[in-house]
Protein backbone atom coordinates (compact mmCIF):
# COMPACT_ATOMS: atom_id res chain seq x y z
CA UNK A 1 0.00 0.00 0.00
CA UNK A 2 1.20 3.20 -1.09
CA UNK A 3 0.81 6.16 0.91
CA UNK A 4 1.21 9.94 -0.18
CA UNK A 5 1.06 12.20 2.95
CA UNK A 6 4.46 14.62 3.72
CA UNK A 7 4.05 15.00 7.03
CA UNK A 8 4.59 11.04 7.29
CA UNK A 9 8.07 9.49 7.75
CA UNK A 10 8.94 5.64 7.66
CA UNK A 11 10.81 3.61 9.79
CA UNK A 12 11.71 6.09 11.83
CA UNK A 13 13.40 5.35 15.53
CA UNK A 14 11.06 5.44 18.73
CA UNK A 15 13.70 6.05 20.92
CA UNK A 16 14.20 9.68 21.47
CA UNK A 17 9.74 9.43 22.11
CA UNK A 18 10.04 7.56 25.21
CA UNK A 19 11.37 8.65 28.14
CA UNK A 20 12.32 4.99 28.91
CA UNK A 21 14.72 5.33 26.11
CA UNK A 22 13.80 1.95 24.66
CA UNK A 23 14.81 1.20 21.11
CA UNK A 24 12.21 0.57 18.65
CA UNK A 25 10.34 1.59 15.41
CA UNK A 26 7.29 2.22 13.74
CA UNK A 27 6.68 1.55 9.78
CA UNK A 28 5.16 5.39 9.83
CA UNK A 29 5.68 8.35 12.27
CA UNK A 30 4.35 11.89 12.22
CA UNK A 31 3.87 14.88 13.87
CA UNK A 32 0.41 17.53 14.45
CA UNK A 33 0.07 20.75 15.98
CA UNK A 34 -3.61 21.18 15.03
CA UNK A 35 -7.21 19.35 13.89
CA UNK A 36 -6.45 20.60 10.64
CA UNK A 37 -3.05 19.03 10.18
CA UNK A 38 -4.56 15.70 12.24
CA UNK A 39 -7.82 15.28 10.15
CA UNK A 40 -5.75 13.77 6.32
CA UNK A 41 -3.36 11.94 8.22
CA UNK A 42 -5.77 9.93 9.82
CA UNK A 43 -8.13 9.65 6.76
CA UNK A 44 -4.84 8.67 4.46
CA UNK A 45 -3.82 6.03 7.34
CA UNK A 46 -7.11 4.95 8.08
CA UNK A 47 -6.19 1.18 7.51
CA UNK A 48 -3.22 1.00 9.93
CA UNK A 49 -2.74 0.97 13.79
CA UNK A 50 -2.62 4.12 15.51
CA UNK A 51 -0.95 5.08 18.87
CA UNK A 52 -1.01 8.58 19.68
CA UNK A 53 2.08 9.87 21.90
CA UNK A 54 2.18 13.42 24.23
CA UNK A 55 5.51 13.33 26.31
CA UNK A 56 6.05 9.61 25.67
CA UNK A 57 6.62 9.11 30.24
CA UNK A 58 4.08 6.59 30.65
CA UNK A 59 4.80 3.81 28.05
CA UNK A 60 7.26 0.92 27.36
CA UNK A 61 7.78 -0.52 24.16
CA UNK A 62 8.21 -4.63 24.99
CA UNK A 63 7.94 -4.96 21.04
CA UNK A 64 11.11 -3.63 19.11
CA UNK A 65 8.87 -2.69 15.64
CA UNK A 66 5.64 -0.82 16.22
CA UNK A 67 3.59 -2.00 12.88
CA UNK A 68 1.44 1.22 12.58
CA UNK A 69 1.09 5.01 12.39
CA UNK A 70 2.56 7.05 15.44
CA UNK A 71 1.53 10.26 15.72
CA UNK A 72 3.01 12.95 18.15
CA UNK A 73 0.40 15.08 19.24
CA UNK A 74 2.19 18.68 19.52
CA UNK A 75 -1.04 21.29 19.65
CA UNK A 76 -0.34 23.98 22.11
CA UNK A 77 -1.72 26.74 23.63
CA UNK A 78 -2.85 28.53 27.34
CA UNK A 79 -5.51 30.92 27.40
CA UNK A 80 -7.84 32.05 30.16
CA UNK A 81 -10.90 31.38 28.72
CA UNK A 82 -13.12 32.82 31.97
CA UNK A 83 -11.97 34.76 34.76
CA UNK A 84 -13.51 36.06 38.03
CA UNK A 85 -12.43 37.29 41.62
CA UNK A 86 -12.59 33.36 43.03
CA UNK A 87 -11.41 31.18 39.49
CA UNK A 88 -10.03 31.36 36.24
CA UNK A 89 -10.66 28.80 33.40
CA UNK A 90 -7.82 27.79 31.54
CA UNK A 91 -8.20 26.29 28.61
CA UNK A 92 -4.66 24.36 27.33
CA UNK A 93 -3.39 22.88 24.25
CA UNK A 94 -3.26 18.81 24.87
CA UNK A 95 0.76 18.89 23.28
CA UNK A 96 1.90 21.83 25.95
CA UNK A 97 4.18 20.16 28.28
CA UNK A 98 2.87 19.46 31.48
CA UNK A 99 5.04 21.08 33.83
CA UNK A 100 5.48 23.99 31.78
CA UNK A 101 1.84 24.26 32.15
CA UNK A 102 1.91 24.30 35.46
CA UNK A 103 4.65 26.79 35.97
CA UNK A 104 2.54 29.06 33.74
CA UNK A 105 -0.55 28.91 35.93
CA UNK A 106 1.75 29.74 38.77
CA UNK A 107 3.24 32.83 36.83
CA UNK A 108 -0.70 33.83 36.61
CA UNK A 109 -1.14 33.21 39.91
CA UNK A 110 -3.89 30.18 39.58
CA UNK A 111 -3.78 27.42 42.93
CA UNK A 112 -4.54 23.98 42.13
CA UNK A 113 -2.05 22.39 40.19
CA UNK A 114 1.42 23.12 41.97
CA UNK A 115 1.43 20.00 43.89
CA UNK A 116 1.77 18.24 40.35
CA UNK A 117 4.75 19.95 39.27
CA UNK A 118 7.67 18.42 37.59
CA UNK A 119 5.60 15.06 36.75
CA UNK A 120 6.50 13.88 33.31
CA UNK A 121 4.20 13.99 30.31
CA UNK A 122 1.66 15.98 28.43
CA UNK A 123 -1.43 18.14 29.11
CA UNK A 124 -3.47 15.65 27.02
CA UNK A 125 -1.89 13.05 29.47
CA UNK A 126 -3.47 14.44 32.59
CA UNK A 127 -7.06 13.56 32.19
CA UNK A 128 -6.10 10.34 30.47
CA UNK A 129 -4.36 9.05 33.87
CA UNK A 130 -6.14 11.38 36.07
CA UNK A 131 -3.02 12.07 36.96
CA UNK A 132 -1.99 12.78 40.71
CA UNK A 133 0.94 13.24 43.75
CA UNK A 134 0.68 15.34 46.80
CA UNK A 135 -2.78 15.15 47.64
CA UNK A 136 -3.39 16.22 44.54
CA UNK A 137 -5.51 14.61 41.41
CA UNK A 138 -6.49 16.41 38.20
CA UNK A 139 -10.15 15.83 38.76
CA UNK A 140 -9.94 18.09 41.70
CA UNK A 141 -9.23 20.92 39.20
CA UNK A 142 -10.68 19.52 36.06
CA UNK A 143 -13.58 21.20 34.07
CA UNK A 144 -13.68 19.90 30.79
CA UNK A 145 -11.77 18.61 27.53
CA UNK A 146 -12.67 18.27 23.72
CA UNK A 147 -11.43 15.39 22.20
CA UNK A 148 -10.95 14.49 17.94
CA UNK A 149 -13.27 11.10 17.66
CA UNK A 150 -11.46 8.89 15.40
CA UNK A 151 -14.01 7.33 13.43
CA UNK A 152 -16.38 10.74 12.37
CA UNK A 153 -13.65 13.37 12.71
CA UNK A 154 -15.84 15.50 15.14
CA UNK A 155 -14.91 17.11 18.08
CA UNK A 156 -16.73 15.72 21.38
CA UNK A 157 -16.67 17.93 24.58
CA UNK A 158 -16.45 15.22 27.76
CA UNK A 159 -17.18 16.41 31.52
CA UNK A 160 -15.80 15.35 34.37
CA UNK A 161 -18.56 13.07 34.77
CA UNK A 162 -17.87 11.87 31.27
CA UNK A 163 -14.86 11.01 31.99
CA UNK A 164 -15.32 8.62 34.98
CA UNK A 165 -12.05 9.42 37.06
CA UNK A 166 -11.10 6.28 38.80
CA UNK A 167 -6.91 6.28 40.27
CA UNK A 168 -4.68 6.91 37.34
CA UNK A 169 -7.95 6.15 35.40
CA UNK A 170 -10.48 7.76 32.92
CA UNK A 171 -12.79 6.19 30.43
CA UNK A 172 -10.23 6.91 27.92
CA UNK A 173 -8.42 4.13 29.29
CA UNK A 174 -10.93 1.81 29.30
CA UNK A 175 -14.22 1.98 27.61
CA UNK A 176 -13.08 4.28 25.27
CA UNK A 177 -9.49 3.26 24.66
CA UNK A 178 -7.89 4.24 21.05
CA UNK A 179 -11.54 6.03 19.75
CA UNK A 180 -10.38 9.18 20.66
CA UNK A 181 -7.50 11.62 20.78
CA UNK A 182 -7.47 14.52 23.41
CA UNK A 183 -6.75 17.80 22.19
CA UNK A 184 -7.21 20.06 24.29
CA UNK A 185 -8.25 20.55 28.42
CA UNK A 186 -9.71 23.04 30.28
CA UNK A 187 -8.94 23.39 34.34
CA UNK A 188 -10.91 25.25 36.67
CA UNK A 189 -8.02 26.87 39.15
CA UNK A 190 -8.96 29.37 42.12
CA UNK A 191 -7.40 32.36 43.12
CA UNK A 192 -7.21 32.26 46.65
CA UNK A 193 -3.67 30.72 47.61
CA UNK A 194 -5.02 27.69 49.72
CA UNK A 195 -2.66 25.67 49.10
CA UNK A 196 -2.43 22.08 49.74
CA UNK A 197 0.67 20.74 52.25
CA UNK A 198 -1.09 18.05 54.19
CA UNK A 199 1.35 15.31 52.66
CA UNK A 200 3.81 15.67 55.71
CA UNK A 201 6.92 15.45 53.23
CA UNK A 202 5.49 18.68 51.81
CA UNK A 203 5.69 20.14 54.98
CA UNK A 204 8.82 18.77 56.02
CA UNK A 205 10.38 20.40 52.95
CA UNK A 206 9.08 24.24 54.39
CA UNK A 207 10.10 23.75 57.35
CA UNK A 208 13.68 22.91 56.17
CA UNK A 209 13.34 26.25 53.80
CA UNK A 210 12.16 28.36 57.04
CA UNK A 211 8.61 29.17 55.29
CA UNK A 212 5.82 29.03 57.49
CA UNK A 213 3.40 31.04 54.60
CA UNK A 214 3.79 29.14 51.48
CA UNK A 215 2.84 30.41 48.57
CA UNK A 216 1.91 28.19 45.22
CA UNK A 217 5.37 29.03 44.25
CA UNK A 218 7.07 27.77 47.68
CA UNK A 219 5.14 24.51 47.24
CA UNK A 220 5.66 24.46 43.56
CA UNK A 221 9.41 24.76 44.72
CA UNK A 222 9.24 22.18 47.71
CA UNK A 223 7.79 19.21 45.42
CA UNK A 224 10.23 19.98 42.76
CA UNK A 225 12.68 19.54 45.12
CA UNK A 226 11.34 16.25 46.59
CA UNK A 227 10.91 14.60 43.16
CA UNK A 228 14.66 15.35 42.16
CA UNK A 229 15.39 13.75 45.21
CA UNK A 230 14.27 10.43 45.04
CA UNK A 231 13.09 10.20 41.25
CA UNK A 232 16.09 9.90 38.67
CA UNK A 233 16.09 12.36 35.59
CA UNK A 234 14.68 11.03 32.05
CA UNK A 235 17.62 12.53 30.16
CA UNK A 236 20.03 10.74 32.56
CA UNK A 237 18.58 7.82 33.45
CA UNK A 238 15.41 5.95 31.11
CA UNK A 239 12.70 5.67 33.22
CA UNK A 240 9.09 6.13 33.30
CA UNK A 241 8.26 7.39 36.83
CA UNK A 242 6.04 5.31 39.13
CA UNK A 243 5.80 2.05 37.18
CA UNK A 244 3.22 0.55 39.46
CA UNK A 245 0.02 1.60 40.80
CA UNK A 246 -0.98 1.43 44.68
CA UNK A 247 -2.54 -1.30 45.36
CA UNK A 248 -6.23 -0.75 46.93
CA UNK A 249 -7.04 -3.90 49.23
CA UNK A 250 -9.49 -4.64 51.83
CA UNK A 251 -8.97 -4.02 55.28
CA UNK A 252 -9.09 -8.09 56.37
CA UNK A 253 -5.67 -8.10 53.87
CA UNK A 254 -4.14 -4.86 55.53
CA UNK A 255 -4.86 -6.40 58.87
CA UNK A 256 -3.06 -9.64 57.51
CA UNK A 257 -0.11 -7.59 56.35
CA UNK A 258 0.48 -5.81 59.86
CA UNK A 259 0.77 -9.58 61.51
CA UNK A 260 4.31 -9.23 60.35
CA UNK A 261 4.68 -5.86 59.26
CA UNK A 262 2.73 -3.43 62.11
CA UNK A 263 3.68 -0.13 60.66
CA UNK A 264 2.89 -1.27 56.93
CA UNK A 265 1.98 2.41 55.61
CA UNK A 266 -1.66 2.84 54.18
CA UNK A 267 -3.88 5.31 53.35
CA UNK A 268 -8.26 5.17 53.35
CA UNK A 269 -9.75 4.90 50.20
CA UNK A 270 -13.72 4.21 48.98
CA UNK A 271 -15.79 1.32 49.48
CA UNK A 272 -14.09 0.84 53.35
CA UNK A 273 -11.10 -0.30 51.36
CA UNK A 274 -7.18 1.13 51.96
CA UNK A 275 -4.47 1.98 49.68
CA UNK A 276 -1.32 0.97 50.33
CA UNK A 277 2.17 2.24 49.20
CA UNK A 278 3.16 0.11 46.03
CA UNK A 279 6.96 1.28 46.72
CA UNK A 280 7.06 0.11 50.36
CA UNK A 281 5.96 -3.23 49.88
CA UNK A 282 8.50 -3.60 46.77
CA UNK A 283 11.30 -2.18 48.88
CA UNK A 284 10.28 -4.89 51.62
CA UNK A 285 10.25 -7.49 49.17
CA UNK A 286 13.99 -6.97 48.86
CA UNK A 287 13.98 -5.25 45.03
CA UNK A 288 15.04 -1.61 46.25
CA UNK A 289 18.37 -1.17 44.23
CA UNK A 290 18.58 -4.56 41.78
CA UNK A 291 20.54 -4.19 39.44
CA UNK A 292 20.40 -6.59 36.39
CA UNK A 293 23.22 -5.36 33.72
CA UNK A 294 21.75 -2.19 32.33
CA UNK A 295 18.41 -2.13 34.06
CA UNK A 296 17.02 -2.66 37.34
CA UNK A 297 14.84 -0.83 40.05
CA UNK A 298 15.85 2.12 41.27
CA UNK A 299 18.38 2.80 44.78
CA UNK A 300 16.13 5.48 46.13
CA UNK A 301 12.92 4.77 44.60
CA UNK A 302 11.71 1.55 44.73
CA UNK A 303 8.31 2.29 42.63
CA UNK A 304 10.36 3.32 39.75
CA UNK A 305 12.43 0.87 37.25
CA UNK A 306 15.16 2.05 35.14
CA UNK A 307 17.20 1.36 32.00
CA UNK A 308 20.25 2.48 32.87
CA UNK A 309 21.68 2.42 29.10
CA UNK A 310 20.75 -0.17 26.36
CA UNK A 311 17.76 -2.41 28.14
CA UNK A 312 15.13 -3.62 25.96
CA UNK A 313 11.78 -3.33 26.73
CA UNK A 314 10.81 -6.73 26.99
CA UNK A 315 13.39 -7.06 29.28
CA UNK A 316 11.86 -4.17 31.97
CA UNK A 317 8.62 -6.16 31.45
CA UNK A 318 10.24 -9.21 32.92
CA UNK A 319 11.64 -7.96 35.73
CA UNK A 320 8.19 -6.19 36.40
CA UNK A 321 6.49 -9.50 36.13
CA UNK A 322 9.13 -10.86 38.67
CA UNK A 323 8.15 -7.58 41.32
CA UNK A 324 4.54 -8.48 40.92
CA UNK A 325 4.69 -12.32 41.59
CA UNK A 326 6.95 -11.96 44.47
CA UNK A 327 5.02 -9.26 45.71
CA UNK A 328 1.90 -11.11 45.51
CA UNK A 329 3.81 -14.46 47.11
CA UNK A 330 4.92 -12.47 49.98
CA UNK A 331 2.26 -9.75 50.81
CA UNK A 332 -0.89 -11.56 49.02
CA UNK A 333 -1.28 -7.99 47.26
CA UNK A 334 -1.71 -7.60 43.56
CA UNK A 335 0.65 -4.83 41.59
CA UNK A 336 -0.91 -3.24 38.90
CA UNK A 337 1.28 -1.83 35.94
CA UNK A 338 0.36 2.09 36.06
CA UNK A 339 2.57 2.33 32.55
CA UNK A 340 1.08 1.03 28.85
CA UNK A 341 2.58 -1.64 27.60
CA UNK A 342 3.09 -1.13 23.76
Amino acid sequence: MTYLCKMILENISLKPFNTFGIEATSSYFGRFSSIEELSPILKEYSQEKLLVLGGGSNILFVKNHFDGLVLVNEIKGFEVIESTSEFAIVKAGAGEVWHEFVLKCIENGFCGVENLSLIPGSVGASPMQNIGAYGVEIKDVFEKLEAFHIASGEIHTFSKEDCEFGYRESVFKRKLKDQYIITSVFYRLSKTQNVNTSYGVIESELVKEGITSPTIKNVSNAVIAIRRSKLPDPKEIGNAGSFFKNPIVSKLTLEKIKRNHPNVPNYPSQNDEVKLAAGWLIEQAGWKGKTFDYYGVHKLQALVLVNYKGATGKEVYDLSTLIITDVKAKFGVDLEREVNII
